[in-house]
């Protein structure tokens, strides 16, 4: 069994939908097929320009009833298409196929899926085109999943169905090294572990959602990135680090720059207050990225400061409005100049000079660090947003990224 993803690009035109139609009519002659299928195109920005248009606050669950019909548009359209081919085929939206989620609107996490309608439609040789992005609370309210939501569709439904693959199709061939449009030698990768693929999912890359990896890489599920308009290149494959054949201590360069930074200065350095700053934000449903805690010399306050997405910069600011004179802090700063430069690799761990040959090219180009955090596997930094394209180009030529041979 395979489940296909087609994102919102692979759907844009009827002719691109025609295009999805006669891969998955391709492949359902080998074997059965459930497509989950993004709304076409731009239309998911288009219905959340009206609804603005006619709420400046559109209440959750009314926007959600509204945001979920593009995915419904497009996965008829493509049943439709499979049909004209001669392929059996039945659209299906999030609740019609059994996806229960919390009841949390715009944002909903999936708590279960009922297969039993599915299969029985797969048995009876239909390929199944199912509503990625959204799914349905046990009273039946319609909800969506958010940022990368059908990617997250196919995944937990390639688990549920118990798949043998699911293929994310996309507008590139796959994995590259750094984002081609910005880096020309950048090269595609044909395998990467679920542990890299989701530390570049956080920090930039836009190919797959850190949901998706992290579901793929919990069951098991053998994901595979390929190109719509390409459909017969391999693309990428994730696997498990314990089956990669090789790894190089950094695998990829990435650059967010959709960030901004802000600082809440002179917090009080008591138990129980950051837990209020951050408490504020989560209200908000604002996440949190980098975060670094800087001490004065007298030691009775903090500063605190952290990254958030662009566009939750003005929430977050008044989250920390509110709070500040309630903890006695003494003042805010924001920053919205800020992109985030992120290097991943599986052997990283193993080769401290790595984090010293970023910084020291970085510095000797003229690159200001704002902001650094790290893990096992990834290192990141926040620069200047106009230092962007020119510092993924230096890392990448530092790390000899384009070169398949370890260095």
């Amino acid at each position: 069994m395979l489940v296909q993803k087609f994102g919102g690009t692979s759907v844009k035109s009827i002719a691109r939908i025609k295009n999805v139609a006669s891969i998955a009519a391709r492949a359902a002659a080998e074997e059965p097929v459930v497509m989950v299928v993004s709304a076409m195109g731009d239309t998911t920005d288009y219905l959340m320009k009206i609804a603005r248009q006619t709420s400046l606050q559109p209440n959750r669950r009314e926007l959600d009833a509204l945001l979920a019909t593009g995915e419904q548009i497009s996965i008829a359209l493509v049943a439709m298409a499979l049909n004209e081919l001669g392929a059996r085929a039945i659209s299906l939206t999030g609740a019609q196929i059994g996806i229960t989620t919390e009841s949390v609107h715009t944002a909903a996490r999936i708590v279960d899926i009922k297969t039993d309608r599915i299969l029985g439609y797969l048995k009876d040789g239909f390929i199944v085109v199912a509503a990625g992005f959204q799914g349905a609370t046990k009273d039946g309210d319609v909800t969506t999943l958010g940022r990368g939501g059908s990617d997250t569709t196919a995944v937990a439904l390639a688990a549920a169905v118990e798949a043998d693959a699911c293929d994310i199709y996309t507008d590139v061939n796959g994995v590259y090294t750094a984002d081609p449009n910005i880096v020309s030698t950048a090269r595609l990768l044909k395998e990467i572990s679920y542990e890299e693929m989701l530390e570049m999912a956080r920090v930039g890359a836009q190919v797959l959602h850190p949901r998706a990896v992290e579901l793929a890489r919990k069951h098991h599920i053998k994901v595979r990135v390929r190109n719509t308009f390409n459909p017969e290149h391999e693309g990428t494959i994730l696997l498990g680090a314990e089956e990669m054949e090789i790894y190089r201590p950094v695998g990829g360069v990435t650059i967010d720059r959709d960030q901004a930074r802000l600082a809440i200065l002179k917090v009080p350095d008591r138990p129980g207050v950051a837990g209020d700053v951050f408490g504020a934000l989560a209200e908000r449903r604002v996440s949190v990225d980098m975060i670094i805690q800087a001490f004065h010399q007298d030691g009775s306050v903090n500063d605190i400061t952290f990254t958030v997405r662009r566009g939750d910069l003005d929430t977050a600011r008044l989250a920390l409005e509110d709070v500040e004179s309630r903890i006695g802090a003494q003042g805010i700063i924001a920053d919205r100049d800020v992109a985030k430069l992120s290097i991943v690799g599986a052997g990283l761990m193993d080769q401290p000079d790595i984090a010293a040959r970023m910084f020291t090219a970085l510095g000797r180009a003229g690159i200001n660090i704002k902001m650094i955090s790290t893990s096992d596997i990834r290192i990141s930094c926040a620069i200047s947003d106009g230092d962007a394209e020119r510092a993924v180009k230096l890392v990448h030529d530092l790390f000899h990224l384009d070169d398949e041979q370890e260095f």
